[in-house]
Formats: structure tokens, C-alpha cells, sequence
């Protein structure tokens, strides 16, 4: 134990020393301005690592250091989450990070396969101090004894199963089992499937794959970032420590609802208008409205130009269509050339009109006064208002949701009463992906954009050239006295022109990849990770690889815990028309987080329509059989009757009842808050099946399990780590009323 405190002793001398001079850097880093594209790159590069290394510091809490190995050769190596060494001169690290290939064998180690190991040791911390340690013998030959021998291989890994919760994920760094790590470390090209059932410790896998992924592309990916998608904002919270704690922040967590620029869509549609929403064909409708706003004159659009009526009928405007719809581009993009071929045509007309020999027909304008002609017509207003109502500048924003308020006859009528709804700057969730596609279909007409950063930097260049010559100025009057070697001296306007010093003096943007990447929607992820990836609609999916044209994926789920209408949930209907057979699936089949009695409980209940169905295998039993009651007239009495009970000296209790009973639970619920965002460190929170996905709670209280599907009832009795309880007023649903009657 003491030489163990000593090394701690150090390791945080050094990092207390380390802390000052990354604070120093990244200031430093942040501080150089406008630099050419590579030095920009190893400058983000720097960021991105000391603010991670900053981050891991911080959240780590005392526990940086948390195992060893010993090797039979005699070399000792300890494990932590991050790399430190002894100074900026030393190569060999004196703390060896968890996702080097040095410190694999800490989590592959057996003694039937020891990988050149005599020992594993744990090292258990308070603070800064040393409280436990924990060896495990793996070279049976080695006599070798410390007094902290445990027989029990499992006794880590228990004590942090056990161990209460707090409302936020923690990492298993610590505890990584093999079948885990050989999915943390798996190659990133390529599209990752990692199935799993409740309590397997996919998401907690999916976490340290992207800190790993991160570790070994360090430049790729500092400069391309790694988006993280989660099922609801309560679950972004819940998660949102753990990367962080490993020392790594180039990541963005959002939700499909916040993958939409300046859009936070957090309302849901009712299940029919999500399920027609997510559908692959809706982006064949919004192909369609998009097409319809290219519109032809009924029966003619006039344009009056030099006192002369210029007329476009349908088969004029119709060749101007065709003609720019065969350049296949994006319909604010393909403007320019639609207001080309019109004004072409008016030019035409107008020629033809007053440019025409009476006698014989022959022109009278030259090659010039056509285009004369031209010119002046593009400076009538008549002509953009034609082009306007022919060929409208859109905007995503208003083309679905006009087409929201009105959508008949571009579906079928069933589902234009699910879907319409007055026109609203509220988004819901599955509006976004229909935004994204609308503005796939639209692009950006950024000519306009483009004059206005033309003029700007016109005018940053003519006040720079002001300087410069103010400064010549004075040189000039400085030297006039002078003698002509004194004069020789240069200045800065002999050594810089004022284009160059203008950009010299251009605003750097310091934001981090992954905050760049949340204002672009055309960024491209360097990696992609989407848990609870079965929930996830066709329109979803076409948005997320937009985000990933090189399909480097890790997709987390359980087809068997699909809830969500437009949910795809076989990873071949997903993954087939983007990547045909082109990905690789494995299974997680350990339940670290569900007690066996619980996960007997609800297993029957999935069996009843499924009869083959196999959960994970518990890994531990606690003795503790979850209870089944009937709440009587007074439900939220009982309830709170039930949280008393359950509610754990340490930890936290979720409380997973239908929305509409949240208001009345609530109230008879002191300290506990309804709302779509909870605080899920409170002791006891109340949620409902959707909001708790891939959360775990010490103990869980199901309300009115009748009211919900098998998924999403599957879902909420599966999230307690130690003690179930079920409360009901009505009929129970039948698989779980037998279950609960044979226990």
C-alpha cells in the first residue's frame, strides 16, 4: 500500500505542474490568430488534447490512477486514463493510458491465457488517496505474495455493479471485459453494428469506442470530430460526464431533434404523424412539393419593358424549366441558370419585337444591342417578379411547413389528416429530418452572400491600405531630415501589401471541430456513433449518412426494445441501401446491470409474444424478487406509499409512469418535477418508458404497466440495479400477471 501512495504522491505532483502549463498553451494556441491550413490544424490538434487532458483532470476525481501489471520479465506498468510522464524529456510514460496496446492485457489477461503477466492489480483511490488494492495472481508459478490477493476475479467488476448510482453514467474503464474491449478497439472504417440486450453495457461500449477511436486517429478526427446521437435530451445528461472523464471533448452528443441548425426540436408527434413523417417516401413528397413550386403561367406571366407587353406562356416557361431541371442541381442553386434561360427568352421576345425588318423579315439589332437589350431587361423589376412567382427563392423552414399545413394530395388522405397541423415555429422531432432533406433538395443560392463577403473584405483592404499609408506618411516625414542611410530603413508598408495585412488581422475562428460541425449542416463526422440506433426512422437515417459520406459508423442497439412507430429495427432494412452487405454485427449477451430475478420477470414478458426469445445472461443475483401490487382507489397514494419504501439510502429511484399521470404523481411526490427534460441527479425522478431508455437507477417503480406496449414496457423493467416494484389499478397485462404469480 505504501509504495502504491507513493506513486500516487508523484503522479499528482506532476499532474498539479502539468495543469499550469496546459492552461499556458492552450491560451497560447488560442491566442495565434489566422494561420495557414496546417498550422491551424496542429493548433486545433493541441487544443483539442490539452483541453481533453484539462477535462480528464477535472472529472476524474481523485481516481486518475486505477490498476498495474506486473510482467513476468520484471517490468511494472500502471494503467490510468490518461498518458503522463515523468517530464516533457521522458519517453517512457509513467502512467500508461487505458487505450495504448501496453495496457491491453489489463483487461485480457486470464490465467489460462496470462499474456506475459504475473499479476493484475486494482487500485482503489479516495481523492488523492490510496484505500484499497486488489491482485490477482496470474503466472500460478510465481510464490510471490503481497496480502492482497483475492481469489475472486470478479470481485472488481461486482463492487462496481453494486456500487449506488448517481444520475450520471460512470466509465468502466475500470472494468472493461474482453468481449467489450475487442469491440472498443474494433477498426473504424466501416460500419460497426453492436447489438445487445438491456444491461449488456452497449452504450457505456459505444462511449470508450469513441474515446479510443479518438486516441489512435488523433489528427483525423480532431479535425473531422465524432458525433454521438442519443435517444432524448435526459439521456445526453445522463451520458454527458463520461468522455470527459477519459479525456475527451472533440465530440458532439446530440439528439436527431438537434441535428438541424438553429433547431432544438424536443415535442414528439403522436405515433401515426411520427410513423408517416419517418417514412423512406417522404422524400419522394418533399422531391415533389419542391418540383410543384417550379410553377408554369396560368395561362401567361407578363412582363411590360419599354412600353412594350412581353408575354411568357406555359410553353415558353416549360422549355426554361426543363433546361435548368436537366442540370440536375438543387432548386435555390439552379435559379441562376432558370433566370438565365428566362431572361434569354424575354430578350428574345423583345428583339424579335421592335429589332424585326417589316419587308423581309430580317433582324436590324447587331451581336451589341442584344446584349444591351438583355442588360436592361435584368434591371427590370417586372422580371424578378416573374422569376419570383415562376421560380421562388425557398427556404426549408417554410417548405415543409407549408406543406405540413396543407399535404393532401402528395399522400394518401389517411395520412394527411395524421400529419397536418397549422403552420408553427414549433419543430417536433421527426420535422427534422424533414428539414434536412428539404434542404438537401433546395441548396443555397449563396450569390448574395458571397457580394456581401466580397464587399466586406473590399473595405477591410481599403482600410488596411489606409494604415499602410498613414504609416508611409509618417516614415516620410520622420526620414525628410535624415541622412540616406537612415532612410533605408524599411517599414511596413515596403514589406506587406494591404491585402495581405488585412488578412493578417482577420478574425480567427476558435471555435472546436465540434462545435463548428453543430452550426453546418454539410459537415462531415470523422466517426458516427447512434445509440438506441433501432428507433431511428428511414428519414432519420437518410440524415445521419449526409453526416457520414465515408459510413464510418458504430450503431448500438435492441431490436427487441423497438418502440418508436417509425422505428426500422432490423439492422438490414437500415443499413442495406447504403451499405448493401458492406458492415459487421456482434452481440454483447451479458447483463451486467439487471439482477436475475428482475430479468427472469421481464423476459416472460417479451416470451409471451415472442416464445424464442433469449435475454442476456444476469451476471449476479441479489435475492431481492421484484413485487407486483394492486394500488387500490388512491393511486398516487400508493405511490408514494411505494416510494418511501424503495426509495435507496444511497442512489437514485425512477419512478416510469405514462406521461398523463406525471402532473397528479408528482404532486404527492415531494421534490419531484414533471417535465421533458428531468434532473436525473435528484434521489427520485419520474419519467416515462421513453424518456428512461438506456438510463439504470438503483431501484425502479413501474406504474400502470397495462397502459404500455411489450417494448416499451420490456424497457421499464429493466432499468433497476437492485429492486423492481409494480404498481396497477386495472387488469394486469397477462405474460406479466402469470410472471408475477410463479414468482
Amino acid at each position: 500500500m505504501r509504495h502504491e501512495q507513493e506513486f500516487i504522491d508523484g503522479l499528482y505532483a506532476r499532474v498539479d505542474a502539468l495543469r499550469g502549463d496546459t492552461e499556458t498553451a492552450v491560451g497560447t494556441a488560442l491566442a495565434q490568430g489566422s494561420t495557414p491550413m496546417q498550422a491551424r490544424l496542429e493548433r486545433d490538434i493541441l487544443v483539442a488534447e490539452r483541453s481533453g487532458l484539462l477535462a480528464a483532470l477535472d472529472a476524474v476525481d481523485g481516481s486518475l490512477c486505477f490498476g498495474r501489471i506486473d510482467l513476468t520479465g520484471g517490468t511494472t506498468h500502471h494503467i490510468g486514463r490518461i498518458g503522463l510522464r515523468a517530464d516533457d524529456t521522458e519517453r517512457t510514460p509513467v502512467l500508461i493510458d487505458w487505450r495504448a496496446d501496453v495496457a491491453r492485457p489489463f483487461y485480457l489477461a486470464t490465467g489460462h491465457t496470462p499474456m506475459g503477466l504475473r499479476r493484475r492489480r486494482h487500485i482503489a483511490t479516495d481523492g488523492r488517496t490510496v484505500t484499497h488494492l486488489h491482485d490477482e495472481i496470474l503466472d500460478l508459478g510465481d510464490q510471490e505474495r503481497t496480502g492482497h490477493e483475492d481469489h475472486d476475479g470478479d470481485a472488481v467488476l461486482l463492487a462496481a455493479l453494486n456500487s449506488a448510482r448517481t444520475g450520471r453514467m460512470g466509465d468502466i474503464v475500470r472494468t472493461i471485459q474482453a468481449d467489450q474491449d475487442r469491440i472498443i478497439r474494433a477498426p473504424h472504417r466501416g460500419v460497426l453494428v453492436v447489438e445487445g440486450g438491456p444491461g449488456t453495457g452497449k452504450t457505456a461500449v459505444a462511449l470508450h469506442r469513441a474515446a479510443y477511436l479518438l486516441y489512435e486517429h488523433r489528427e483525423l478526427l480532431a479535425r473531422r470530430a465524432v458525433l454521438i446521437v442519443g435517444p432524448n435530451p435526459a439521456f445526453l445528461g445522463y451520458i454527458g460526464e463520461v468522455l470527459p472523464s477519459l479525456g475527451e471533448t472533440g465530440v458532439l452528443l446530440a439528439t436527431v431533434g438537434e441535428l438541424y441548425p438553429g433547431v432544438k426540436a424536443t415535442a414528439t408527434d403522436p405515433p401515426e404523424a411520427a410513423a408517416v413523417k419517418g417514412r423512406a417516401g417522404m422524400a419522394d413528397v418533399l422531391a415533389a412539393v419542391v418540383r410543384d413550386r417550379q410553377a408554369l403561367p396560368d395561362p401567361v406571366v407578363t412582363v411590360e419593358h419599354e412600353r412594350e407587353v412581353l408575354m411568357l406562356d406555359d410553353g415558353l416557361v416549360a422549355v426554361a424549366r426543363d433546361r435548368t431541371r436537366a442540370a440536375g442541381l438543387p432548386h435555390n442553386v439552379a435559379r441562376e441558370h432558370f433566370e438565365g434561360h428566362i431572361l434569354n427568352t424575354l430578350t428574345e421576345l423583345y428583339a424579335e419585337r421592335v429589332g424585326t425588318d417589316p419587308y423581309d423579315g430580317s433582324s436590324l439589332l447587331a451581336p451589341a444591342d442584344i446584349t444591351q437589350i438583355r442588360d436592361e431587361l435584368a434591371e427590370n423589376p417586372e422580371v424578378w417578379s416573374a422569376i419570383d412567382q415562376l421560380w421562388p427563392r425557398l427556404t426549408p423552414r417554410r417548405l415543409v411547413a407549408d406543406f405540413l399545413a396543407d399535404p393532401a394530395g402528395y399522400v394518401p388522405d389517411a395520412d394527411a389528416a395524421a400529419i397536418r397541423r397549422p403552420v408553427t415555429r414549433h419543430w417536433t422531432v421527426a420535422d427534422v429530418p424533414l428539414l434536412d432533406e428539404a434542404a438537401e433538395l433546395l441548396g443555397e443560392d449563396d450569390r448574395l452572400a458571397r457580394a456581401r463577403a466580397e464587399r466586406d473584405r473590399d473595405t477591410q483592404i481599403a482600410y488596411a491600405q489606409g494604415v499602410l499609408d498613414v504609416s508611409y506618411a509618417s516614415r516620410t516625414y520622420e526620414f525628410e531630415d535624415k541622412d540616406e542611410e537612415d532612410s533605408e530603413v524599411l517599414s511596413a508598408h515596403d514589406i506587406i501589401d494591404a491585402e495581405r495585412f488585412a488578412e493578417r488581422h482577420e478574425e480567427a475562428d476558435h471555435r472546436s471541430a465540434a462545435e463548428r460541425a453543430a452550426a453546418d449542416r454539410t459537415w462531415a463526422f470523422g466517426h458516427i456513433i447512434v445509440d438506441e440506433a433501432q428507433e431511428l426512422s428511414p428519414m432519420a437515417w437518410r440524415l445521419l449518412m449526409r453526416r457520414s459520406p465515408t459510413r464510418s459508423m458504430t450503431l448500438v442497439g435492441d431490436p427487441a426494445q423497438t418502440a418508436e412507430a417509425a422505428g426500422v429495427g432490423s439492422w438490414a432494412d437500415i443499413l442495406t441501401p447504403y451499405v448493401e452487405d458492406r458492415w459487421e454485427h456482434t452481440r454483447l449477451g451479458v447483463n451486467y446491470r439487471t439482477p436475475a430475478e428482475i430479468m427472469d420477470l421481464a423476459a416472460a414478458v417479451v416470451r409471451a409474444g415472442n416464445p424464442g426469445f433469449e435475454p442476456p445472461s444476469s451476471v449476479r443475483s441479489t435475492g431481492v424478487r421484484p413485487w407486483v401490487r394492486d394500488a387500490g382507489d388512491d393511486l398516487p397514494g400508493a405511490v408514494a406509499k411505494a416510494v418511501a419504501e424503495l426509495t435507496p439510502a444511497e442512489g437514485r429511484l425512477a419512478v416510469i409512469a405514462p406521461r398523463e399521470l406525471h402532473r397528479s404523481l408528482a404532486a404527492h411526490l415531494d421534490g419531484v418535477g414533471a417535465g421533458p427534460e428531468p434532473d436525473l441527479t435528484h434521489t427520485v425522478v419520474l419519467l416515462d418508458p421513453r424518456q428512461s431508455k438506456g438510463l439504470e437507477f438503483d431501484s425502479v417503480l413501474v406504474v400502470e404497466p397495462a397502459r404500455y406496449g411489450t417494448s416499451d414496457l420490456y424497457v421499464a423493467l429493466t432499468r433497476a440495479t437492485q429492486r423492481l416494484g409494480v404498481l396497477h389499478t386495472g387488469a394486469l397485462p397477462q405474460a406479466l400477471a402469470e410472471a408475477a404469480a410463479g414468482s
